[in-house]
């Protein structure tokens, strides 16, 4: 088993680090290239299809394991032969859609239409959140068919957009993915979930880090849409297929909480751009509110930013590991020390506005 997640890391890293450099020259021929204006970071002209390192990474090392353990033998991959298609299709599918985008600029609502046609494969194959269990009332709750579709569909494409939608500054997004993929990868190994999730979450990471070297700051690429929408829809059907055996609904909110950072900050742009717009429309309207543009609004620095952020999603992730291995008690005590922490420091924090 262990052989195999270091195979997955190793792989999709090397794979990732080696492609990235290809990609910023695909990228320039292309002319898939973000430029200066007033709501980006940037200030050089900068290559945008880094995601694609990450994606080569991932499904090298995906395809060289799910053949070798096939002639193995191992009876890991027995039951889910048909969620791996469904899964590698699903992914197929955002890579060209992301990757379309990235080059000609397509609108919101083709690219959330590409969503969820990914979302509808993954979904024929056998990928959804299922029934329950609520320990407190101790009561299994079953959804038919059409709510299992429905919760999936919501839980699917609002995590792709969330990871799209935090993909602000550099080595933000591919950052904060990887810290939700490592707290993901303890909580499976805490909770024995399958060990093709295990595989799979390694295997992301390993991408993510193979690319990070490019995209820490000063960015050389970006990841484009074609990496943060692959990330978002990558983690999301992970993170189901993690918690597939259980139905605890502690193992269940779990992701939530790893993920509650671009959650929370999805949230905050759809509720502002609607009351701003007053309209559907508005929703994919980009604008500057999000919680790293208000960070450097305060006078941090685009790696100060970075970095706070993901102490908080780090925290995040570190609450819901505790929640699962040691119980709600000791995840609120945590969590209540490190926000008395954080209130000592309050003041000499925000007199980066004052400076």
């Amino acid at each position: 088993m262990w052989g195999d997640i270091a195979i997955a890391f190793v792989l999709a890293f090397i794979t990732s680090y080696v492609i990235v450099p290809y990609s910023m020259r695909f990228a320039k021929k292309l002319n898939a290239v973000d430029k200066p204006e007033e709501r980006r970071i940037n200030t050089v002209v900068m290559p945008r299809l880094g995601g694609l390192g990450i994606i080569a990474g991932f499904f090298v090392s995906m395809i060289y394991l799910i053949i070798s353990m096939a002639l193995e033998e191992k009876t890991a991959l027995d039951e889910y032969h048909m969620k791996l298609i469904g899964l590698f299709l699903g992914l197929l599918i955002m890579g060209i859609v992301g990757f379309i985008d990235d080059w000609k600029q397509i609108k919101p609502i083709t690219k959330l239409l590409g969503q969820t046609l990914a979302a509808v494969v993954v979904m024929c194959f056998g990928i959804t959140i299922g029934d329950f269990h609520l320990p407190i009332i101790d009561r299994l709750i079953e959804l038919n068919d059409v709510w299992e579709y429905i919760i999936t569909w919501f839980w699917v494409v609002g995590i792709t957009n969330a990871i799209n939608l935090t993909d602000g500054l550099d080595g933000l997004s591919s950052g904060i993915t990887l810290i939700a993929c490592v707290s993901l990868l303890i909580i499976f190994a805490i909770n024995g979930s399958p060990i093709i999730s295990i595989i799979l979450i390694t295997a992301l990471a390993g991408g993510i880090v193979g690319f990070l070297p490019y995209n820490v700051n000063p960015a050389k690429t970006y990841m484009g849409d074609c990496g943060s929408n692959f990330l978002g829809f990558s983690i999301s059907i992970i993170a189901i297929i993690g918690t597939a055996k259980t139905y605890t609904m502690l193992v269940i909110i779990a992701p939530l909480i790893v993920l509650a950072l671009p959650i929370f900050d999805t949230c905050f742009a759809v509720i502002r751009r609607l009351i701003k717009g007053k309209s559907i429309k508005a929703i994919f309207e980009p604008d500057n509110g999000h919680l790293h543009h208000k960070l450097m609004k305060l006078g941090y620095t685009q790696k100060e930013a970075v970095l706070i952020l993901y102490g908080i999603a780090t925290t995040l992730g570190m609450f819901a590991i505790i929640l699962i291995e040691s119980g709600i008690w000791k995840a609120i005590s945590f969590a209540l020390l490190i926000i008395a922490i954080f209130a000592i420091g309050y003041n000499d924090i925000l007199k980066k506005n004052k400076d």
